[in-house]
């Protein structure tokens, strides 16, 4: 079967020597869409991930394959048609509109260039169309220049402008971290209402746990560009078996005046920048169960059940996954139910 997006051994090194990406591969199947978070602290690889899978940046090694066929590959009609089923949702609801024009722009151009519309009143009915189903009044947004709308606002309607597009994929890069807390629930259900009512798959690049709990089918827990764990989110954020993956969920902040906050004390927060840190597990400088092979080489991934996988020694009684089977984890977990 053709994978709708396939990510083969890519490694992103920059100019500086840092490794954003380490060697990382993952598909995404076209019949099962679902709602994947990459998750991780800054300075994980996440961004960097989004941009290598849009195209906008072209790895070092490695390669992307959309539909079977590589970015780079891609005839003059298979870019047009990637650009169309391939969208994204910024992290910043600001630097995306031009301030010179009303905010119509942003759906208009789309609309024009791929040719959606065959009348400016079909094109209309479009932009109306996508407002509504992302919580806009058409009338209070249309016509209005961006410093006019807030900050919620204008990311709604960068959703909305995805959505007129009809994708197959949207990559969605921290897209309620700059918004109000209020109309973070608006956002997030927009986006599992483009996944359960459009079947569109998205990656949802973020550093928040919470919401990519609620929101999220499966998810891949990023450090230094390298997976640490990955599978069903529930099954992970209920029960994190990663001692990384561990101090994120305990990072969490729990609305219980009685429960320390950051019990994992044993874990350091401070980075490990020595040259064991490169050679083995990158998580070792930090990892109270450290062991001398960790510091030797970078654990494989381990299966520790059907729909989980995890890079560390403590599990190396279980079976390895190759790297590149680990969209298989998530085509074996039970698509969730959420209501």
């Amino acid at each position: 079967m053709t994978h709708l997006l396939e990510l083969r051994n890519i490694t992103q090194r920059f100019k500086t020597g840092t490794v954003a990406v380490d060697n990382l591969s993952f598909h995404v199947e076209s019949d099962r869409p679902s709602i994947i978070a990459v998750a991780g602290e800054s300075g994980s690889g996440k961004t960097t991930l989004g941009l290598i899978t849009l195209g906008f940046l072209t790895p070092t090694y490695g390669e992307v394959r959309y539909k079977g066929v590589e970015l780079k590959a891609l005839s003059r009609q298979g870019r047009v048609g990637f650009r169309k089923e391939v969208q994204a949702v910024f992290q910043d609801p600001f630097a995306v509109y031009n301030p010179f024009y009303k905010v119509d722009h942003i759906m208009e151009v789309p609309i024009a260039n791929f040719k959606l519309a065959a009348s400016k009143a079909q094109a209309q009915k479009l932009m109306e169309e996508a407002l509504v189903s992302v919580g806009l009044r058409p009338e209070e947004t249309l016509g209005r220049f961006p410093h006019q709308l807030s900050g919620g606002q204008r990311q709604r309607l960068a959703v909305a402008r995805a959505l007129v597009m009809k994708p197959q994929l949207l990559i969605a890069d921290e897209p309620v971290s700059m918004v109000d807390a209020s109309l973070r629930a608006t956002i997030l259900e927009s986006l599992r209402k483009m996944n359960d009512e459009m079947g569109i798959t998205i990656l949802y690049i973020t550093h928040d746990l919470t919401t990519a709990y609620h929101v999220c089918d499966y998810i891949i827990v990023l450090y230094r560009g390298s997976v640490m764990e990955a599978g069903d989110v529930d099954t992970v954020i209920a029960n994190p078996q990663h001692p990384y993956t561990q101090l994120l969920i305990d990072s969490i902040p729990w609305p219980d005046l009685t429960r320390k906050w950051g019990q994992q004390e044993l874990i350091s927060t401070d980075e490990d920048t020595s040259a064991a840190s490169r050679t083995g597990c990158k998580f070792a400088g930090r990892c109270p169960f450290v062991m001398d092979k960790c510091r030797q080489t970078p654990p494989p991934l381990y299966q520790l059940d059907e729909a989980r996988v995890a890079s560390c020694y403590l599990y190396e009684d279980k079976p390895v996954l190759p790297g590149e089977q680990l969209g298989d984890i998530f085509a074996a977990g039970a698509r969730l139910v959420r209501v």
